[in-house]
Order: structure tokens, then C-alpha cells, then sequence
């Protein structure tokens, strides 16, 4: 089982920098890249919901019982609310909103430099543990 510290090389790949981790709360941060852009030099919305996607697995894992499990991304839902141009560092922070035994949800909020939001995802993992766990 990976650890919640572990990143899988997807995050490498697209460049995220994870700065904490803990079962309350998982921040990184992705300098926007041309690779990473749209056609319109700003932050491509498939890569803010990667960001996001990561950090609420991440935090799924972090959440999973000592004897182990996996996670499982089972619903997600993005707004976009500013553009994040390329030279520019997405800064992310995901909280929990619900903990249960078989589905966690998680708020990702996606800020600019300045401090503007610019996205905040939502979405609901599946927590599968192994049996007997």
C-alpha cells in the first residue's frame, strides 16, 4: 500500500509539490507550465481536476484504517471561478466534509498567487478496506 507521503509518478508528471499531509488536510502547490496550459496561455481545467483529484486521494489515503485498503475516486464536481496564467503557482488545500466508513468527501480549493480562488472541486472517494480490517 502506498503511503499518503508516496505520491504516485502521475503528480511527478504534471510537477505537483505536496506540502502536508495529514488526515485533516492536504496542500500542494503547481507551477503553471506551458505543458500544462490551454489554448489560451491560462491553466488548462483538466489539470486544476487532476491537482484536485490527487490531493483528495491523497487525503482518502491518509484516512484509511492502519490494517491498509485503497481508495477510489467515485464523483467529482469542479467550479471555475478565475484563470491561473502560465509562470503563475496553483496553491491547493483539501479538507474533508464527510468521513464515513465506505465514502469520504473532499473540498479542494484552488487559489492564484494573489490569493484569488480559483476553482474549488468536490468529490467522493471510496473507501475499500481490506478484509478484516
Amino acid at each position: 500500500m502506498m503511503r499518503p507521503d508516496e505520491q504516485p509518478a502521475f503528480a511527478g508528471f504534471m510537477g505537483m509539490k505536496i506540502t502536508h499531509v495529514s488526515p485533516e488536510r492536504v496542500t500542494a502547490e503547481l507551477p503553471v507550465r506551458e505543458e500544462l496550459n490551454n489554448r489560451f496561455g491560462i491553466m488548462h481545467g483538466g489539470a486544476i481536476m487532476a491537482l484536485a483529484d490527487n490531493l483528495g486521494g491523497t487525503a482518502a489515503t491518509a484516512n484509511l484504517p492502519a490494517t491498509g485498503g485503497s481508495t477510489a475516486t467515485i464523483e467529482s464536481k469542479t467550479n471555475f471561478f478565475a484563470a491561473i496564467p502560465a509562470g503563475e503557482v496553483a496553491y491547493a488545500e483539501c479538507t474533508p466534509l464527510h468521513r464515513g466508513r465506505t465514502t469520504t468527501v473532499w473540498q479542494t480549493k484552488i487559489t492564484r498567487g494573489d490569493g484569488k480562488l480559483a476553482a474549488i472541486v468536490t468529490q467522493t472517494q471510496l473507501m475499500m478496506q481490506k478484509p478484516g480490517g
